[in-house]
């Protein structure tokens, strides 16, 4: 979690409605839309849907890793569905980027990264769940997803989890959900806007 952080989290969360997805606030209702995460991430919101795969054995793991990777996975001790991210960190920083297979397979490992870290992220900070890998295995695909939509779900999720009477911690995006808040509430954002790089490059990048 961003330091210092948690007070304006634990405002968001108290103040979250599940039934219709906002935030209750005393100037009205608000709430993180498709266009926001467009707008913070540079993420496309249309496009193929985003599905997972629910398998999570032995063997889906296993060839999953080394189609994507060509090395079998360092996993979790507590499940043996998700992978170390350190471990896929190294694959990619070992790359020689020397061949169109090479830069595909550093990219792949970035991509798995950005999803288990950043968009998808749940309790877990130093694995991802090895659903997202066959998301990645047609390369030419993988721009064509809605990946926005599948981070404003999740978060719509996590917020609903965590707006649970016996919730004690939720789950990412909460980069989406603090870049979201100081845009819209610039008075208790940590930068200020004049200081922010050019508005071609998203959000939650500056």
């Amino acid at each position: 979690m961003i330091r210092g952080s948690y007070p304006l989290l634990a405002v968001l969360v108290e103040r979250w409605r599940p039934k219709t997805h906002t935030f209750v606030l005393s100037v009205g209702e608000v709430t993180v839309t498709l266009e926001d995460v467009a707008h913070i991430f540079g993420l496309p919101i249309d496009g193929e849907p985003v599905s997972g795969w629910t398998d999570s054995s032995s063997d889906f793991v296993q060839s999953q890793s080394m189609a994507i990777f060509e090395r079998e996975p360092v996993l979790s001790r507590n499940s043996k569905s998700y992978i170390k991210f350190g471990w896929v960190r190294c694959i990619r920083d070992e790359e020689p980027l020397d061949t169109e297979e090479s830069i595909r397979r550093y990219v792949r490992c970035q991509i798995f990264c950005m999803l288990g870290s950043t968009l998808f992220t749940d309790k877990s900070t130093a694995y991802a769940h090895a659903m997202y890998l066959p998301l990645l295995r047609n390369f030419e695909q993988i721009h064509t997803y809605s990946w926005g939509t599948a981070c404003l779900a999740h978060l719509y999720r996590a917020l609903y989890c965590a707006s649970r009477y016996d919730t004690k911690e939720m789950d990412d995006p909460l980069n989406l959900l603090f870049v979201w808040t100081w845009e819209r509430m610039p008075c208790i954002s940590p930068v200020s806007r004049h200081i922010l790089s050019p508005a071609e490059i998203p959000v939650a990048m500056r």
